[in-house]
């Protein structure tokens, strides 16, 4: 079977075999939020969709380097300074630190490097004065900017070669502009505004497109003369003009291609319409979390596959929660201290084999799950049949451990993982009517151990009797 990672590069247009700049070794930039609010659904897909990719390459020998970056100085952040009263830095660091705590509740590893645009001021102003001395940018009255008719490679990448769109984000139109393209390196400071920094350039800040190619200069080191890192990523409507517009910069500034490969995760929706903080239909992390378990919601959204649009549903969510059930069943059933048998056995390694090779093939998750489903299938009847097999619980334990692995889920201990969503007050009362019933079947009060049970399932909580002592779920 191919061992070789096919990726959907977004430039091709095509599948194509990921071969990296430097043998063993993979780098990976993801473009992060702007933090002016709290993060929706749609940053989680992003987020989720690569770290599975991540975590791919590692399996498959990779020393990842992994940055992801942080815009905290743009429009809206002074805008909503303004709106709240709130210092830019104050604001940008709370909604960098909610970020932060929403990718955690959802199993998403940290990247290696997270920086911040202000932090990165020296490495931008770099690149916007050899941009300028080389002639791919030019000043005005009001800041500096890139010459898109200077790059005869400019629209490459995305197929855009007008601009299709003059209200696009974040392109103004400009007298002084040489071509409506041009976009802004550098924004002059303006009276009213709260944050200026000073460069060459005038006292100002810096455009949006500036920053990320200037972090890769900062933050990767290659030997290729080709290409900068290995693989770009980010959100669909990040193709352009962002992504564009740092493909063009990273040319004329370096000579180089920023990436090898592009890859890009499809839209989460509401009602048919982009989930997005500017249309107001934004479904926040944190009041997801409030309803759903990280770790449920985190295989939700990974459950489609990333390129592919995710219209949200709640009955979807819940039937693929119960697909994660079965796994968290299955660990609940198993003596996780096992010792493991000397080597895989065929079974598992034919189970492996498949589930690898599917999400080497474009991190085909569907197929992936599928395979993960009827592997599980396997397992249970073969415990089914005999509780104490050996084989069939070494095949158990070795699924968990690759799903943790790979996936970033099965991670929890079984009993949290099923009482998840319930507060610790309606845990002590859920305690304490178990410790009545406990009282009253021992006093043969059948009748009130059985309303008991009645009373706690009205409330969606499941009593199971075991040997151990009686157990609760919550369903």
């Amino acid at each position: 079977m191919d061992n070789t990672i096919y990726l959907f590069d977004s430039a091709k247009g095509q599948k194509v075999a990921f071969e990296s700049l430097q043998k063993g070794k993979a780098s990976l930039y993801v473009c992060g939020p702007t933090v002016y609010d709290d993060a929706h659904l749609g940053h989680a897909r992003s987020a989720i969709a690569f770290d599975l990719l991540w975590r791919l390459l590692e399996y498959d020998g990779y020393a990842v380097r992994f940055v992801k970056n942080f815009t905290d100085i743009d429009d809206k952040i002074l805008k909503k300074s303004a709106q709240t009263g709130q210092p830019a830095h104050e604001l940008t660091q709370h909604y960098i630190e909610s970020y932060l705590h929403d990718m955690d509740a959802l199993g998403v590893r940290r990247a290696h490097f997270e920086p911040r645009a202000t932090q990165s001021l020296p490495q931008i102003c770099a690149m916007i004065a050899t941009l300028v001395a080389s002639g791919h940018a030019y000043q005005t009255s009001s800041g500096v900017y890139f010459s898109v008719a200077k790059d005869s490679k400019y629209g490459d990448l995305s197929h855009h070669y007008e601009d299709e769109d003059d209200t696009q984000s974040r392109i103004h139109n400009d007298e002084e502009k040489h071509d409506v393209r041009d976009f802004v390196l550098w924004k002059n400071h303006k009276e009213g505004e709260s944050i200026a920094y000073d460069s060459p350039f005038g006292s100002g800040r810096p455009g949006w497109h500036i920053e990320c190619s200037a972090m890769i200069e900062q933050y990767f080191e290659t030997n290729d003369d080709t290409f900068a890192i290995d693989i770009h990523a980010g959100g669909s409507d990040l193709f352009f003009p962002h992504h564009e517009n740092e493909a063009t910069q990273t040319r004329c500034a370096t000579h180089k291609e920023i990436a090898k490969y592009w890859l890009h995760n499809g839209f989460v929706t509401i009602n048919e319409q982009k989930m997005s903080k500017s249309l107001g239909n934004s479904f926040f992390i944190k009041d997801a979390l409030k309803l759903y378990g990280g770790e449920v919601l985190r295989f939700y959204l990974l459950s489609t596959h990333y390129r592919a649009t995710l219209s949200f549903s709640h009955d979807d969510l819940l039937a693929s929660k119960k697909r994660l059930d079965r796994i968290y069943r299955l660990k609940k059933r198993l003596n996780m201290s096992q010792k493991a048998l000397p080597k895989p056995n065929a079974a598992f390694a034919e189970f492996e084999a498949h589930f690898i090779h599917a999400l080497r093939d474009d991190m085909n998750i569907s197929v992936a799950l599928s395979v993960a489903d009827s592997f599980l299938s396997s397992i249970n009847e073969a415990l089914d049949k005999n509780s104490k097999d050996s084989v069939a619980k070494d095949n158990a334990n070795r699924f968990l451990q690759s799903v943790q692995q790979l996936l970033g889920i099965g991670l929890q201990e079984s009993t949290q993982y099923f009482q998840q969503g319930v507060s610790v007050e309606q845990k002590v009362q859920i305690e304490s009517l178990i410790e009545q019933r406990n009282i009253a079947k021992k006093n043969k009060d059948f009748a009130t151990a059985d309303a008991i049970r009645e009373t706690l399932s009205a409330q969606h909580i499941a009593l199971l009797d075991t040997a151990q002592g009686t157990i609760w779920e919550k369903i």
